[in-house]
């Protein structure tokens, strides 16, 4: 029978119980593009400014309306009788993409432009924001005489943008004597429409005097023309993935990946092999020594480390020079300089030194350090084991 889940395991269900109520919490707060607030004209935006309602209703009309997710380099070859609309794009077209336009207008395509952004895709085209595009639309009059006029004498538009481009030379279709808000040019064989702000194909106000009409004057009749709606620069891809990213998938991933973490640590944690913690051991050379000088330095016992190191240096000089381990200092330090060739007078200096200490006389720690660090120098020398340090820092 499975033990109980001790406290461990209950903090981390916990937390990732909160860690799952947040992406629940999110995923509710977040939704598709152009959901929340005004949002932007986007076909799948049901926003203020969105442009579901008109994408829809043209579907209901019989016009072949449909959304444009790809790049411009596919726009159809032959663009006679299509119609691309750029509704306030997002994104900046690359030099590729304005070949492309370019490319479609010239073969006899026609773009219908809104929004000051819009007016950068059109060969020539140059517009600057004038104004705030959640503002009160203000109502135009038609200016010339048009097929886009028919039945729209007036109609209402944010004053949003003002154009501003240099190579072209539009003809005003709408607008008042200090501002033009819907522009017709042509280029090639195709034509450019440009208007000031999307406002007449919004959800909000296509409804408004003469917008609509000037929407379906602009498309022409149902069934004539191939109407594409831009999505590809408002962040919309045409592929498998990017559907993907568009529906609540990814959160149900993200949810799912949190409960299986959640339940491979808590497996792993109650069900993994049981081993026994590494204990380190005490045996070790080093940890001896430690010890060994933590007790003579809580005892201030220098004297004793001296006494030890001058003991160990006389039974090695004694094996190697064949002196009785209790020789005079005198005696070892000819015999030192006779067969080892010492003649360095810190030898004994350092025996000196040595044996008062060994007798018990008080010495501070710095000094015994020094004795000792002197006596081990002299006891690897007569042990040959310096020599051999050196040889190895030389290889």
């Amino acid at each position: 029978m499975p033990a109980a889940l001790d406290s461990r395991d209950r903090r981390l269900l916990i937390v990732a119980g909160m860690v799952l109520a947040a992406l629940l919490i999110a995923g509710a707060l977040i939704s598709g593009p152009g959901q929340n607030g005004p949002g932007y004209p986007s076909s799948y935006s049901t926003g203020w400014r969105g442009a579901k309602a008109a994408y829809l209703l043209l579907t209901e009309l019989g016009y072949s309306v449909e959304r444009w997710e790809r790049a411009p380099s596919e726009l159809p070859a032959d663009p006679h009788n299509t119609i691309l609309i750029l509704a306030e794009p997002l994104e900046h077209p690359n030099p590729a993409d304005m070949r492309a336009l370019r490319r479609f207008i010239t073969a006899g395509g026609t773009v219908l432009g809104t929004g000051a952004r819009a007016a950068v895709f059109v060969p020539g085209g140059k517009a600057i924001n004038a104004g705030d595009v959640l503002a009160d639309p203000k109502e135009y009059r038609a200016m010339a005489a048009s097929a886009l006029t028919q039945g729209a004498p007036k109609i209402t538009m944010a004053d949003a943008a003002f154009w501003d481009g240099d190579s072209l030379a539009p003809v005003t279709i709408y607008g008042d004597h200090s501002e033009s808000v819907v522009l017709l040019d042509s280029e090639g064989k195709g034509s450019v429409l440009w208007w000031a702000a999307s406002t007449p194909l919004t959800n909000g106000a296509i409804a408004s005097s003469g917008n609509l009409a000037l929407l379906l004057n602009t498309l022409g009749p149902p069934g004539r023309n191939r109407v594409l709606w831009d999505e590809y620069f408002h962040g919309q891809r045409d592929s498998f993935g990017t559907y993907i990213v568009g529906t609540p998938l990814p959160w149900v991933a993200a949810q799912m990946g949190i409960l299986f973490l959640a339940f491979v640590i808590t497996f792993s944690r109650r069900s993994g092999p049981v081993r026994a913690p590494a204990v380190a051991a005490r045996l070790s050379p080093l940890e001896f020594v430690e010890t060994l000088g933590d007790l003579y330095q809580d005892a201030h016992a220098g004297n004793a480390a001296v006494s030890a190191a001058s003991q160990r240096f006389r039974y090695v000089f004694a094996r190697r020079s064949g002196l009785p381990p209790r020789a005079r200092i005198p005696d070892v330090c000819r015999t030192a300089a006779a067969q080892m060739g010492w003649t360095e007078p810190a030898l004994q200096d350092t025996l000196v030194r040595a044996e008062r200490a060994s007798s018990g006389l008080a010495l501070p720690e710095p000094d015994a350090l020094d004795l000792v660090q002197r006596l081990h120098d002299y006891s690897e020398r007569l042990e040959g084991r310096r020599g051999e340090r050196a040889a190895d820092s030389k290889r």
